[in-house]
């Protein structure tokens, strides 16, 4: 006898739906209802890992130096020697601090519990995930951040240019049983972010809808592309093109170069477009019908104004 799961599976696998998907179909219909509500759930992301995408998938064993650019900024990262270059989701931890430091007002954010983190963006609390989320604070820690503007003025060029680390320190406690809380704030998580880390944060938080953020957490390029978008059509004045390829392209800005084929790049980022349309149907952003540029216009993902501790911020 044959359950009728697996006949379905067998005979209409198109109808099968799995665990992951119907999570996704539901936080997407989450995302558009609380935008169409006004209530969405906001968090922040610093603006070197908008601009320019963290890695997408894991560097070459030995690779510690990665590089990205967008326009005249350049995102450099070097990788500690014992834990490699962050990757993948390792970007939900910077915009987790991010988050905690302007909803705190801090540069020393505190958390209760791991499980904690990994509820934010969506993450199952079993011991893989545990591991998943050190190893990611261990890349992140250690990595070595050069941000910076390479601009022309004149006959002169401006430079404006900052090398960070992420943290100055950090008191990480991790437990297995995602039900255990501490019992005193000794054993609260703390993370006193870099001076240079957080004056980032503070002189640009950049708004992100955390339900949204939520529903990529496991499609690290799509992720970059939204908050990218959500970001770039904010701040639009009106119809732009944004050239595919070349030295100010978005093709040198996304965190990955497996795309370095022009017509693998497009079809790669038409299916991002279309992840993106199903939690932003309004998204403006198109790929131009000679297949050079990415057209977008002023829109908003991230609606409302709300005060956030003395600041208020535009969603």
């Amino acid at each position: 006898m044959e359950s009728v799961g697996a006949s379905l599976k067998r005979t209409l696998p198109e109808l099968v739906v799995s665990k992951q998907e119907l999570r996704q179909a539901e936080g997407s219909c989450i995302v558009r209802m609380k935008r169409e509500e006004g209530k969405q759930n906001l968090g922040f992301s610093s603006r070197p890992f908008v601009l320019c995408g963290l890695p997408v998938r894991q560097p070459p064993a030995g690779e510690m130096r990665y590089e990205r650019r967008n326009g005249d900024f350049v995102l450099q990262i070097t990788g500690h020697p014992s834990y490699g270059l962050p990757f993948g989701q390792d970007r939900i931890v910077p915009i987790y601090l991010a988050t905690l430091a302007v909803r705190q007002q801090s540069q020393t954010v505190r958390f209760r519990t791991a499980a904690e983190m990994l509820e934010t963006f969506g993450m199952h609390r079993g011991g893989k995930e545990y591991r998943r989320l050190v190893a990611a604070f261990e890349r992140i820690f250690g990595a070595t951040i050069f941000f910076g503007t390479d601009a022309f003025r004149g006959t002169a060029r401006v430079v404006q240019r900052s090398r960070f680390s992420f943290f100055s320190e950090a008191q990480i406690w991790y437990s297995r049983d995602p039900e255990q809380y501490p019992v005193s704030d000794q054993f609260e998580n703390v993370i006193v972010l870099s001076d240079e880390f957080y004056r980032e944060i503070v002189a640009h938080p950049i708004p992100a809808d955390m339900e949204a953020v939520k529903v990529l957490a496991s499609a690290p390029a799509v992720l970059d592309l939204f908050m990218w978008l959500s970001y770039r059509c904010f701040v639009a004045k009106g119809k732009e093109t944004i050239p595919l390829f070349g030295p100010r392209s978005l093709a040198s800005q996304i965190g990955s170069i497996e795309y370095a084929r022009p017509r693998k790049f497009r079809e790669r980022l038409d299916q991002w477009l279309e992840s993106i349309r199903v939690l932003w149907p309004e998204c403006p952003a198109r790929i131009s019908q000679d297949g050079t540029g990415l057209e977008l216009n002023r829109a908003t993902a991230v609606l409302v104004e709300q005060k956030v501790g003395s600041k208020e911020v535009c969603r």
